[in-house]
């Protein structure tokens, strides 16, 4: 199993190749840079898997970069670091853009390693090339291309559906996530970028679509999670 590429951007020349020494003996590739230009260009021509920003950067700040980098990959995770302890404006602020997670200085290495594991893993990590997810027995979900296919049966041919962009964002979250209860506020910060109540209602919109999409595998489920958010679920005949 390859190593996941963290793009570290940190300011302090002192903390910024600790945490990078730190995460690399913990089996993770660490790219470091010091200011949010850096970071942006890192991206845009590095393979990345997981972003850790400090959000007080230089030439750009953290929440600029977030958003830059966001635009980039809607679901690419992102990790804040703030010299701000506890203030909740900032934290707020991190959480709006888009951030998986916020941590506070001062903070331990081993407090950063479980919160990247753990967002790593609810996340469940993928290259472009690997977007292609198996839905039940009939379905194929390719995410980079934006196209469900009916796979049918022994008397049916495959069919392709050309999914939107947000219908592709939803999906995806769903298929990353399978089995597994994704909040609603999560999905509206992820896919709209707040959670107003003309954005909740367009999302219901999205869903019964979605539904609809699937509806010819009466064993894949998109069910409603009463008061909490969704969940995409695979009921294997017995």
């Amino acid at each position: 199993m390859r190593k996941l590429t963290i793009l570290l951007a940190e300011g302090d020349l002192n903390l910024g190749p600790i945490v990078k020494t730190f995460l690399e003996k913990n089996e993770f590739n660490v790219r470091l840079v010091t200011n949010g230009q850096a970071a942006i260009k890192a991206y845009s021509s590095e393979e990345i898997d997981f972003v850790i920003l400090e959000t007080s950067l230089e030439v750009f700040d953290g929440y600029t970069t977030a958003e830059q980098i966001r635009d980039l990959d809607p679901t690419i995770p992102i990790m804040f670091i703030s010299d701000k302890h506890k203030d909740i404006d900032s934290i707020v602020k991190g959480f709006e853009i888009g951030a998986d997670d916020y941590v506070c200085k001062p903070f331990s290495m081993e407090e950063v390693l479980c919160r990247v594991n753990a967002i790593s893993r609810r996340s469940i990590i993928v290259r472009p090339e690997d977007n292609i997810f198996e839905i039940g027995e009939f379905y194929s979900f390719d995410y980079n291309r934006h196209i469900l296919t009916y796979k049918g049966d022994s008397k049916n041919q495959p069919s392709e559906i050309k999914l939107t962009g947000k219908e592709s964002e939803l999906l995806n979250i769903f298929c990353l996530s399978m089995n597994q209860t994704v909040d609603r506020t999560v999905i509206l910060q992820k896919v709209w970028k707040n959670n107003s109540y003309f954005n909740a209602r367009s999302m219901d919109v999205y869903i019964t679509k979605i539904r609809k999409y699937l509806s010819n595998d009466p064993n894949v489920r998109l069910a409603n999670q009463h008061g909490v958010g969704f969940k995409l679920t695979i009921h294997k005949e017995s």
